[in-house]
Parts: structure tokens; sequence; C-alpha cells
């Protein structure tokens, strides 16, 4: 098997079609909304355009933190690598580049990225490949998962209960992906 080229992606940037909330004008409510974010380092123009209404954003960012940063189950590798597949399906560059690159930091190293950016197959572990081609056969439209996936992701070592929480983050990157798209465009 020929090696992966060498990989690297930077940080691609999200600009939104709204104005964003700016945190010196926000109200007390989207204040305490921006709060449930969950880098307390950066709040993003997406987190401020989601809270003009920030009864919806703490609902879906309370859900989202649930799925995608619990300790427990699934590991986080494994979500990003689903978010990944999901946002890729959907067209979502800016998520497929931050879900690669948390992927890559939580897995400590770029070969999983780096063979699904250069189309190798071959070179993805048999659980990487399972949950990619669940991700991918869950999101598309209509849906094309099926029992040959789960039995894949069984025999890569996903149990059932890891089996429910890949299935939660590829749902949650179908729906976020569909937020995304009409708010804003990503560039570079």
């Amino acid at each position: 098997m020929t090696a992966l080229p060498s990989f690297r992606l930077k940080p691609l940037t999200w600009s939104p079609h709204l104005p964003p909330v700016e945190v010196e004008d926000a109200t007390p409510r989207q204040l305490e909304a921006m709060q449930v974010t969950p880098s307390a380092t950066k709040v993003s123009p997406y987190v401020r355009t989601l809270v003009h209404d920030p009864d919806s954003y703490v609902a879906r960012t309370e859900l989202f933190n649930a799925i995608m940063y619990v300790a427990e189950g699934l590991p986080r590798a494994d979500r990003e690598l689903g978010a990944l597949g999901a946002s890729l399906v959907n067209g979502c560059r800016y998520c497929a580049n931050v879900h690669a690159r948390r992927h890559m930091a939580l897995s400590g190293g770029s070969d999983t990225v780096a063979a699904l950016w250069w189309n190798r197959r071959d070179a993805l572990s048999d659980r990487d490949r399972a949950v990619i081609d669940f991700a991918k056969a869950l999101t598309a439209t209509p849906p094309q998962a099926d029992a040959s996936h789960i039995r894949a992701l069984r025999d890569a070592g996903v149990d059932d209960a890891g089996i429910v929480d890949l299935i939660h983050a590829i749902a949650i990157f179908g729906w976020a992906n569909r937020l995304m798209h009409p708010l804003g465009r990503s560039g570079e």
C-alpha cells in the first residue's frame, strides 16, 4: 500500500448573512444563553447569529453538548468522524473542516482525514471505514443505512450503545449543516 501524502488543514471562516449579535449589545438573556457554548474562549459569529433567538439557541446547544461532549460511550474521535461524514455528504465545507481538525486532534494523527481527502478507503482502519460508511449512508437522502452498516460497526468493535451515540452525532449534523447553510457561507 502506498503511503499517504502529508496532510494539514487550515481553518476556514464562516460569514453570516445576518448581522450577528454583538456581545456588548446583547440582552441579559442572550448573554446568559451564550454561556451554554462549549468554548468559553471565543463566541463565534455562528453562535452570535443563533443567539438572536436565545431560547432555541440554548435548546440546540444543550442537545449538541449532550451528543458531542459527553464523557461516556462512543469515543469523541468517532463522534467527530461521524459528524465529518455527514458534513461531507451535505456539502458543508466549514463543518467538514472543523470536524476533520477535531478528529485529527482527538485521534492524534491525520491518517484518517488524509485517507478521506485522497479517496483512499484502503488506508482506513476497519472501524473508521465502518463509521464513515454509516455516516454517509445515514445522511444520504433518502437514507441508505441498513443492517450491513450495523454489522460492520459491530464487527469493528462498536457496541449497540456506541451505535446509538453515532446515530445521534450523525443526525445532529444532518440538521446542523442545513441550519448553517442558509444563515451564512464558508470561505478561506
